[in-house]
């Protein structure tokens, strides 16, 4: 079973408006072969995980801002990665969120708060000012480079095209924690932690088109990483 995190507010209808929760899905379920179930963020708990026999999760992005993450709904979510027991890709919001959650006991200091990349600089247009006006963002496909090879890089060139949209990013990289691909907007657009299967992606793979197949086959290694490949 595929664990697919919908990270939307507590309460929204996190299948439907989701990050394109149900799309995802089905796309997951037909590139792995195998099914794939959406939980809310404050529903997953290892007691869950366990349940349900997951093998890989997959957390997604969101569209607001970390002082309305309720960080007290994610414990289950904070333990479960916490404790290396599952493959794990987290994208844009969720990448984010691996940031923290290796970089801070929740416990201890709860409050998040976004990191943005940077103003825009005097004269630079605002190429997207319904998103985040005044601050650089990165919306569309973007080249990104590898600069470190790992099994989820699998059969990609060394610039991959990915689908970016995101006006913040992870400032720096948690312990334990390696850099993979980078770009010049972005340093950190992808890491894995060293003693585990556990990737963040600044880039959403998971929102790949006919004429861009890079996240397709990004996400085909790691659910093979995950024992999941497609037979």
């Amino acid at each position: 079973m595929i664990l697919l995190v919908s990270m939307t507010r507590p309460g929204d209808d996190y299948v439907q408006h989701g990050s394109g929760a149900w799309a995802n899905k089905l796309r997951f379920e037909e590139i792995s072969g195998h099914p794939c179930i959406i939980q809310h963020y404050s529903q997953v708990t290892a007691d869950r995980c366990r349940q349900l026999n997951v093998r890989a999760i997959f957390i997604s992005g969101f569209g607001y801002g970390w002082d309305e993450f309720d960080v007290q709904k994610s414990m289950g979510l904070y333990d479960v990665v916490r404790g290396l027991e599952y493959p794990v890709l987290a994208a844009c919001g969720g990448h984010q969120l691996l940031g923290y959650i290796f970089s801070k006991d929740f416990r201890k200091n709860p409050k998040l708060r976004d990191q943005p990349m940077r103003k825009l600089r005097c004269n630079e247009p605002d190429l997207v000012p319904e998103y985040h006006p005044g601050w650089f963002v990165e919306k569309g496909m973007y080249p990104v480079e590898i600069v470190k090879q790992d099994p989820l890089f699998k059969g990609l060139k060394r610039r991959m095209w990915m689908y970016q949209s995101h006006y913040c990013e992870v400032k720096k990289l948690p312990p334990d924690f390696e850099l993979l691909a980078t770009n010049e907007n972005c340093k950190i657009q992808a890491m894995r932690h060293k003693q585990a299967p556990v990737y963040g992606t600044q880039f959403h793979p998971e929102a790949y088109t006919d004429a861009y197949q890079d996240g397709r086959k990004l996400l085909a290694n790691f659910f093979a990483i995950a024992g999941l490949a497609a037979s």
